[in-house]
């Protein structure tokens, strides 16, 4: 059996950062990751769709990981997201990532073309081949690739010995329970919807990944510490309050992300710059609810966080 305990835990996918110009800030990136490491989550998960990898170029994310990295100095859990719409530039990035030293890599399918499942499985294994001594995990997030994970591309893929477990970003809690039963111990399911953190863990998920975990770390780490003891009420109480701030963040004209890094600015100091077009940045009007949820996530801490 694999030691899965480096992916057991709270890992937040990691926001694209930028300087004025729109460009990828490598100080901005080595700010964010010290920050992750202060606050004591497991991980990061890096250039995934928090991290606007759709509208990046491969340098963009090679330039992002290796800042992570640099910075990490080993005390964080790192998986990289390298998936492209096409399978050279997402080799390159799987290698790229292995010679960094990354624990393991994802990847969505490919979007845009509804292929076949075995056309799928051969992307995802093509991948895995540039770095066969990583780790790999499936992304499945149907509501944004148009493609679903199903039981049987699962099991094709568990075929393949680099494969270790599923990011699981899909809005029914009950995938994870089916993902988890037909793959044992030997995987891991990772939660992705973050308003469904609580019900993910109790249902069978180890880890959890998410994208607005990084604009309230402490009370995810508070969440998943109460889960784990047993602690059901607190915990629900604790989820809708995170809910809450959510739909808060969602709330806004801009990006839900910009949002986040605006939050980031006030609440921690960080400074992330915005979000890459066509990704909506803020306008005026979104002040107040950026300042709302800011000192809804403050309010929460004193609340919750001991």
């Amino acid at each position: 059996m694999r030691n899965l305990d480096k992916y057991k835990g709270v890992i937040p996918a990691f926001y694209a950062c930028y300087d004025k110009e729109g460009e990828v800030s490598p100080e901005g990136v080595q700010a964010l990751t010290r920050y992750f490491v202060e606050k004591g989550v497991k991980g990061v998960y890096v250039n995934g769709s928090s991290g606007e990898c759709i509208y990046q170029s491969v340098e963009d994310r090679k330039i992002i990981l290796e800042n992570v990295m640099k910075a990490a100095e080993g005390k964080l859990t790192v998986i990289a997201h390298v998936a492209c719409n096409n399978t050279k530039d997402s080799m390159e990035l799987a290698a790229h990532a292995e010679s960094l030293g990354v624990d393991a890599i994802a990847a969505i399918p490919p979007i845009y073309f509804h292929l076949p499942e075995y056309a799928i499985a051969q992307y995802w294994n093509d991948i895995s081949s540039a770095a066969p001594n990583t780790d790999f995990v499936i992304y499945n997030i149907p509501q944004l690739a148009g493609v679903a994970l199903t039981q049987g591309l699962f099991a094709e893929m568990r075929k393949n010995p680099r494969v270790i477990g599923v990011k699981n970003s899909s809005m029914p809690v009950q995938d994870i329970q089916m993902f988890k039963q037909a793959a044992g111990e030997d995987y891991i399911i990772f939660n992705g919807p973050d308003e469904q953190f609580m019900s993910g863990r109790v249902i069978g998920a180890e880890g959890a990944i998410g994208g607005t975990y990084g604009a309230m770390p402490e009370l995810f780490l508070k969440l998943d510490e109460l889960v784990k003891a047993g602690d059901m009420e607190t915990a629900r109480e604790l989820q809708y309050a995170v809910d809450a701030i959510i739909y808060k963040m969602c709330s806004a004209h801009g990006n839900m992300y910009a949002v986040i890094k605006a939050i980031l600015k006030i609440n921690e100091g960080l400074e992330l710059g915005g979000v890459r077009r066509p990704l909506a940045d803020l306008i005026e009007s979104d002040m107040a609810i950026v300042e709302e949820a800011a000192e809804m996530i403050r309010d929460a801490k004193a609340k919750f966080v001991a």
